[in-house]
């Protein structure tokens, strides 16, 4: 098969207007309308809606009239089709007075004006050899360096802004008082500076930026910035060509190339995805579908960037993906499966915490709030945005998920069975909402099982079993090249009939030819192993997102009833069965036991509040972490809300169970302190231990289902070996197991205040860890702060086991 040239040869042409002049890349076409969408905007009654498009057709350009009401004209003559160059007359609506157009030779584009703090470097008129310098560096692919033909691209087609390079330091950040003003919410008020150095070059210094500043997709503090270099600075990059700097804007129109991903597993003996590749255009709905086990979420796992393909390349607007995840991965939205939020908040309070997370610290409260309204219209979400997330519709939470990852105005907009359990209305309203979406200017993949609404998609990509492509392309084309009717004849085919050779059959196909081969405008690479992703930078505000992710989790929990009934009734009633048992003073009947039950209570307390919130989490977790989120911060806000909530139930079970009661202590006083706040700050500090056990079973378990029968587990087994039933002192194995169980030493701790060994004389309390001693009573106060420290180093270590691939470096 002939390989079709990786550059088209029609020659670049300006297309004049009344609008203004329109430079048009051989790269794609160009459709003119009164659409507002339409790449050549005609506000004119004559003309249709959608009415012609210019298209580049080997080494020449070829106008077509879309089925207009009222022609296209060129000579005076109305066409259907016609070639056109330089000095074509383009009349539409009418051959004498409609709109006219114009075809003229590509000259250099004017730079817009400098509007901000530069402006006083900048003379009257561009002089020409800067014009010159612009021109000649656009038409050269290898500038920007790290960017595979820009002209075929949406973001580095064109600057949008050209300026002299300043002999000076430029401020950069979205506050109105820098040098170089980036509107642009992900952006720090004080972002950047480019120093310009004595020996004429220049170097970008971060500082201190919320989501990093980036050289060539790396995220650096200080680097040097040479010709070519794109210094990315939230949706802008910037690169130095000639002597100018130039902005380039990612709007949101941008292609997706992906060549050649492959992922085995099992060392290479399966093959999950097989040399996968298709191009992706500006402003395209992509559907995936698949049967079960053809590799849909590997693939979407690839070209997100979350776990990067064994082999091949994706092209982000030309961009490695890989190479340069560290700055792109802002610029991707991923709606998975399950709702990314907390179903107890309203759907305002859930995306102002988002907004918090995502936006830097320095971003005014009003600015988050109006972002936040922006995206609740935009999804029609008015009506509901005070109401619970847990009222809402499946189709409606969807929306809302959908609205937190448009916080951040991301580019290529990820589903992942966006209408699973939807019923089919509702699938229909959500494909609908993704069809607008792109039509706003985003790329959108969705992942789905439905085929109830693909017609709305612009394009179709079906897996074959193996991972392999077994059609791409208009999503009509779809049932007749494969030779049925309905859809379920087509997935039961793939199921039963896994010989036969669907990727093939495709390969040699027309519309193999015409959707991948002759649609990809960027350059093919050969088939590699991917490159090493760049690990995303830290980030800059951890105090910050611990605030943020404190107050949310705390309304969280405020908001559940059912949890707020429960953490208020059990220590009440844990404390009056306790105040049952001890009466009015610890005898040798009644202190084991109360003892005991203290420590019983402690541990129920402790475990049952953490044990279910992580797992219950942790699709909320893996995403916010893929955008930013600090592991440790995430975990701390558990241990300060969940911890304070815990020890306050300690306090109160004690207390409740314990006051007016004779402790029967030595000389009635503690080791170090009375003998009630002795006791009270042990099950204080045993509820916190065993809250971070239940912490660590929640970040151990796949399943919430499964935490309630472990919870019973971990009592039963503090209870065992706590040293109120069975001696351990002394029994090998036995002794040294007990060591981790946190039971064992605050039983100690309270045995040792009261003096256990004399009340209730016998072996058991022979224990030299009862003894009433002050360094006794240190070591098992000290031990159960050590197993807190190592429950918690073990619940980060298993929580970077469920972040995604890329962040586990």
């Amino acid at each position: 098969m002939a390989e079709r040239p990786v550059a088209p040869t029609a020659p670049e042409l300006v297309l004049e207007t009344d609008a203004g002049p329109t430079v048009m890349s051989p790269s794609r076409d160009y459709h003119v309308g009164r659409d507002p969408l339409s790449d050549i905007v005609i506000d004119d009654a004559r003309v249709s809606w959608h009415h012609a498009v210019l298209r580049p057709v080997a080494d020449h350009w070829s106008l077509e009239d879309e089925d207009s009401t009222n022609g296209t004209y060129t000579g005076g003559r109305r066409i259907h089709e016609s070639g056109v160059g330089p000095g074509t007359v383009i009349r539409f609506g009418h051959p004498a007075d409609g709109p006219r157009a114009v075809l003229v030779g590509h000259e250099p584009p004017a730079p817009e004006p400098v509007t901000d703090h530069l402006a006083d470097q900048v003379p009257d008129r561009i002089p020409d050899h800067v014009l010159d310098q612009v021109s000649a560096t656009s038409r050269t692919p290898e500038r920007p360096s790290s960017v595979s033909m820009p002209g075929a691209t949406g973001t580095f087609r064109q600057p949008t802004t050209v300026r002299p390079l300043p002999a000076r330091t430029v401020h950069i950040g979205r506050s109105a008082d820098n040098d170089l003003v980036v509107d642009d919410l992900i952006v720090s008020r004080r972002h950047a500076e480019l120093r310009a150095q004595p020996d004429g070059t220049y170097e970008i210094v971060d500082l201190g930026s919320h989501n990093g500043t980036y050289l060539n997709g790396t995220p650096v503090s200080r680097a040097r910035v040479s010709p070519g270099d794109i210094v990315g600075i939230g949706h802008s990059a910037f690169c130095l060509v000639g002597d100018t700097l130039q902005e380039f804007v990612d709007t949101g129109e941008v292609s997706l190339d992906v060549q050649g991903l492959a992922v085995t597993v099992d060392r290479g003996r399966k093959t999950l995805l097989d040399h996968v590749s298709f191009p992706v255009g500006e402003k395209c709905l992509l559907a995936v579908v698949g049967p079960s086990g053809a590799g849909k979420s590997t693939l979407l796992n690839a070209l997100t960037g979350l776990r990067p393909a064994d082999q091949g390349t994706v092209l982000y607007d030309g961009r490695d993906l890989y190479r340069d995840y560290a700055e792109l991965r802002q610029r991707i939205g991923l709606v998975p499966q399950d709702d990314i939020l907390h179903s107890q908040l309203t759907v305002h309070r859930a995306l102002g915490y988002a907004a918090e997370l995502r936006f830097p610290q320095d971003t005014e409260k009003s600015e988050r709030r109006d972002r936040v309204d922006e995206v609740v219209r935009e999804l029609g979400l008015e009506q509901r945005a005070t109401q619970p997330i847990h009222s809402l519709s499946g189709g409606q939470r969807k929306r809302v998920s959908v609205a937190l990852e448009l916080l951040t105005k991301p580019s290529l907009l990820f589903l992942d069975e966006p209408t699973s359990g939807l019923d089919p209305g509702m699938d229909r309203s959500v494909m609908h909402m993704l069809r607008g979406l792109a039509d706003d200017g985003r790329t959108v993949i969705v992942v789905t099982h439905s085929v109830l609404s693909l017609e709305v998609c612009d394009r179709l990509l079906v897996l074959a079993p193996g991972g392999k492509i077994a059609f791409y392309g208009p999503p009509g084309d779809a049932l007749g090249f494969f030779g049925f009717e309905e859809w379920p004849e087509a997935f039961e085919a793939f199921e039963n009939d896994r010989d036969r050779g669907w990727a093939e059959d495709y390969n040699t196909s027309l519309f193999h030819r015409q959707y991948i081969v002759n649609s990809t405008a960027q350059p093919r690479l050969p088939t590699a192993p991917a490159e090493e992703v760049a690990s995303p930078p830290r980030t800059r505000s951890w105090g910050a997102q611990l605030r943020t992710l404190v107050r949310r989790y705390a309304a969280a929990l405020s908001a559940d009833r059912t949890f707020l009934a429960i953490m208020i009734a059990l220590p009440f009633v844990m404390g009056a069965m306790v105040r049952a048992l001890a009466g009015s003073r610890l005898t040798q009947e009644t202190a084991m036991n109360a003892l005991l039950l203290l420590c019983v209570g402690g541990v129920l307390t402790g475990a049952a509040n953490a044990v279910r919130e992580l797992v219950k989490e942790r699709v909320i977790y893996q995403r916010e972490r893929a955008v930013g989120l600090s592991r440790s911060a995430y975990l701390m806000s558990k241990v300060v809300v969940l911890g304070t909530i815990t020890v306050l139930q300690a306090v109160v079970l004690t207390l409740v169970g314990l006051v007016g009661v004779d402790l029967n202590a030595p000389g009635g006083k503690g080791v170090l302190m009375p003998p009630l706040a002795e006791i009270t700050l042990t099950v204080a500090l045993l509820s916190f231990t065993a809250m971070m056990l239940g912490l660590l079973v929640s970040a151990l378990v796949r399943k919430e289902e499964v935490t309630m029968p472990l919870l019973v587990l971990l009592a039963i087994i503090q209870v065992v070996f706590c040293g109120a039933l069975l001696k351990l002192h002394g029994v090998p194995g036995i002794e040294q197991l007990s060591w981790l169980v946190p039971s064992r030493w605050a039983l100690a701790a309270m045995a040792g205040t009261v003096g256990l060994s004399r009340i209730v004389p016998g072996k058991l309390t022979s224990d030299p860890l009862f003894e009433h001693a002050t360094g006794v009573w240190l070591l098992n106060m000290g031990m159960l702060v050590v197993l807190s420290v190592v429950f918690g180093f073990a619940v980060a270590r298993l929580l970077r086991r469920h972040e995604p691939a890329i962040m586990r470096k």
